[in-house]
């Protein structure tokens, strides 16, 4: 009788083999003991005059029937002159770079946010990505993989506010863009952005302009400024003080809440605002009028804290808290507000030149033209301005 050369083993004979060594079943399939009486599959085979073995897992996971099939695979391969080895590692490797692409939309924009928030000069910018994402997009495409997300996914997300909350909605794609942008040049995606706006949703949703009005924050006229400053002044706290300090400078709340002693000099009566504080990102001087530096000489310092209007514990103000002293007053404007006020002012009651106005609110100039000449910052021009505004506001009309 033959011997047959190929499957020689039995499945009761492999599940009785206990003794260290090779048990052939044919085809270069083999049953191996180890001295530690460990049990698994071999499949053994040469290659340009080399020996290889290659393993096909442990007994019993993998049956005979299975090891008999893994060795048939491995068979086809070799007649197909590639090695079984090499195939199994490009496999191997192609999954762990595909699990390594395999990101979410809520993980690429955390890693989105944590790579770009160091250039954001606010640190309420990042927190302001992380609350409208979470808020509106986590629901939708947050656990979805990065790479599966579409235009009917952005379009679940943005449709239920694009006329209700216009603005929100419009900051919201820009910031899913990015994300995707983000994902695409990290290789995480492919194919064209569902989110950009020129060429693509422009042609689906309505222009934002058109949707809602631009709402500007809410000013209290020039005329009432007078006796707004004498009921502000009754009111105790940093907050108020701080309030008053940012109208009569004309600062934006977070240069102001922000505001360091190492950043002004009373006897000169100047006010250096770093870049990395500025909107714009330069730096921006601010001569003091009287009523300003008799503010800050009266302000209590605190040991070991820089900030000129810290809260109870020292570190910067909230954002509410100016807007809080002017709902305590019942003041229906914000503190933003009194920026067009000043500038209401200015333009309508002095006789300085738009210029030096827009370096007071420091503006960009929208002019290029006009910009590229007006390369000083007219400090001594802007210092009359200050005085003259600080003299308005202790006036009542």
């Amino acid at each position: 009788m033959a011997t047959r050369t190929q499957n020689r083993l039995s499945a009761n004979l492999v599940k009785a083999l206990a003794e260290r060594g090779y048990y052939a079943d044919g085809g270069g399939l083999y049953f191996r003991v180890s001295e530690f009486g460990t049990r698994l599959w071999a499949f053994r085979y040469a290659r340009a005059g080399r020996a290889r073995e290659m393993g096909l897992g442990p007994y019993p996971e993998v049956t005979l029937k299975d090891a008999r099939e893994l060795a048939l695979e491995a068979r086809k391969l070799l007649r197909d002159d590639q090695d079984p080895i090499e195939k199994r590692q490009g496999r191997r490797s192609a999954m762990a770079a595909e699990s390594q692409a395999a990101l979410t939309f809520g993980q690429c924009a955390a890693a989105f946010i944590a790579v770009k928030e160091n250039e954001w000069k606010n640190a309420k910018h990042g927190e302001q990505w992380r609350t409208t994402l979470a808020t509106y997009a986590d629901p939708v495409i947050g656990r979805l993989l990065v790479r599966d997300v579409r235009q009917a996914h952005i379009l679940k997300i943005l449709e239920p506010i694009w006329t209700t909350k216009t603005e929100t909605a419009s900051r919201l794609r820009g910031r899913i863009e990015n994300v995707l942008d983000y994902a695409a040049a990290r290789g995480y995606r492919s194919g064209d952005n569902p989110a950009r706006w020129r060429g693509h949703l422009d042609k689906i949703l309505a222009t934002p302009s058109k949707v809602a009005k631009v709402e500007h924050h809410s000013a209290l006229d020039y005329a009432g400024v007078g006796a707004f400053m004498i009921e502000l002044r009754k009111q105790p706290g940093i907050g108020a003080r701080a309030l008053e300090f940012a109208i009569i400078t004309a600062a934006r709340s977070g240069e102001v809440r922000g505001a360091r002693w190492l950043e002004v000099d009373l006897d000169k009566t100047v006010w250096t605002i770093p870049e990395e504080r500025m909107k714009a990102g330069r730096e921006h001087r601010i001569p003091l009028s009287d009523t300003a530096v008799e503010l800050l000489r009266a302000l209590p310092r605190i040991a070991d804290c820089e900030l000129l209007f810290p809260n109870s514990k020292g570190t910067v103000l909230s954002d509410m808290t100016l807007t809080a002293v002017l709902r305590r007053m019942g003041c229906p404007v914000t503190a933003h507000g009194f920026r067009s006020t000043f500038r209401d002012w200015a333009g309508e009651t002095t006789a300085y030149p738009r210029e030096v106005i827009e370096h007071a609110l420091a503006h960009q100039l929208k002019d290029k033209a006009e910009a590229a000449y007006a390369r000083g910052t007219l400090f001594d021009k802007r210092r009359g301005l200050m005085a003259d505004w600080a003299e308005f506001c202790n006036r009542v009309a």
